[in-house]
């Protein structure tokens, strides 16, 4: 008699998911997991904003005892690190023991280090996340989160997490995803400096800034195609170009601050850029490249 054929095994059930927090991205990062099919417990400071995510399906907590107590797998995005300490102060002993707590509240490395020795001492295991979105791409392809700590707890709880967008590890060290992450934000307002300058500048002259953006745009992005050239030069240690030394930056800035004045528009966001080209050439950098800047700014 032909053997029956066996049934697949039945897929696994959902990981119940608590969130605290529900600001604008909590919120979203709530909603995410609910569409999903994740049971979802949340928990705000202020309860009306349970409101909306409760009429998702989501189980609203009274306290932040509850909201932890009810899911193996809690995620905090709460406005500072500060608050995840209140969080943590009203918890009793046992309460996170067992638990796994993904920090995506913005912070420090000293921070999330800090908060992981913390967990870990209450029996919790500890993940940091750096969210690399705005609330409104959250769960989109466009969407990543960036992730260190206990790397036991993430590879168990990673096709959950994968749920907000694509997911990157970046190393055990708890603080590492939030150097990364500010790593980025570090670019990221470096180049909005650069925005909000130049359409002040141009302002001054009643050119409109979306036709300005026409042109500001697609220059940025083709100037955004030398990062990785700068980038061997800081690895490998070659600081010297053929591209445009300091010492022709050096020379040429004055021309900005002094058509920044002329216009009557603030010099404070450039005059630093000025006093670092100008150190750069006094110690003997002259002919090195944009590269040379990253070895000036660390303080060894």
């Amino acid at each position: 008699m032909p053997a029956r054929p066996s049934s697949p095994a039945p897929a696994p059930a959902p990981t119940p998911v608590s969130v605290l927090g529900l600001g604008m991205m909590g919120s979203a990062l709530a909603s995410a997991f609910l569409r999903a099919g994740h049971p979802v417990t949340v928990w705000n400071r202020s309860p009306a904003k349970t409101g909306p995510l409760v009429a998702q399906g989501a189980l609203p907590a009274a306290t932040p005892a509850d909201a932890v107590a009810a899911s193996p797998l809690v995620v905090l995005c709460l406005l500072t690190n500060d608050n995840v300490d209140e969080v943590l102060d009203g918890l009793d002993g046992g309460a996170v023991a067992g638990k796994t707590l993904v920090n995506l509240t913005n912070g420090t490395p000293e921070q999330a280090r800090a908060l992981s020795a913390r967990a870990t001492a209450l029996g919790a295991r500890y993940v940091d996340g750096g969210i690399m979105a705005v609330p409104q791409m959250i769960a989109s392809p466009a969407a990543y989160v960036l992730y260190s700590g206990d790397e036991e707890a993430y590879e168990t709880h990673r096709s959950t997490l994968a749920v907000l967008g694509g997911t990157r590890w970046t190393g055990t060290d708890p603080g590492l995803a939030a150097l990364y992450d500010l790593g980025l934000l570090t670019g990221m307002y470096g180049m909005f400096t650069g925005v909000v300058q130049a359409l002040a500048l141009v302002r001054t002259e009643n050119i409109g800034a979306e036709e300005y953006a026409e042109l500001l745009v697609p220059w940025m992005t083709a100037m955004l195609g030398g990062v990785p050239e700068i980038a061997r030069a800081v690895d490998s240690g070659s600081h010297l170009t053929d591209v445009s030394s300091l010492a022709v930056s050096q020379a040429a800035f004055p021309n900005f601050l002094s058509t920044f004045r002329a216009q009557g528009v603030s010099t404070e966001l450039f005059e630093p850029f000025q006093a670092l080209l100008d150190r750069a050439v006094e110690e003997g950098y002259a002919g090195d490249g944009a590269s040379r800047m990253v070895e000036l700014l660390i303080k060894r």
